[in-house]
């Protein structure tokens, strides 16, 4: 299993558009072939730091999302929001 966090910093006038934009799609991406848990994390002190908290059956299916119709209709949306790049880890579980 791959677990997958991404870190995203938002400008802070964009973190409602993030929220609604994250709550139209988590459940389909949460539905993605592959995928077993997806959840969205908010920093308490920063609040326009995000977090994508994901696990993946194996490197393929992420890969597989990564490349799919679904994360070129969210990631560009999101993308023109960052106010840093953002940070990205695959990591498997223990």
């Amino acid at each position: 299993m791959i677990v997958r966090i991404v870190k995203l910093t938002l400008r802070p006038e964009k973190t409602e558009d993030f929220l609604a934009l994250f709550n139209r799609y988590k459940k389909d991406i949460a539905a993605f072939p592959g995928c077993t848990h997806l959840q969205g994390l908010q920093d308490i002190k920063n609040t326009n730091i995000f977090f994508t908290y994901s696990h993946w059956e194996n490197e393929e299916a992420l890969n597989t999302y990564r490349h799919s119709a679904l994360f070129n209709e969210v990631w560009p949306q999101a993308k023109e929001w960052f106010e840093e790049n953002p940070e990205a880890w695959s990591s498997i579980m223990l």
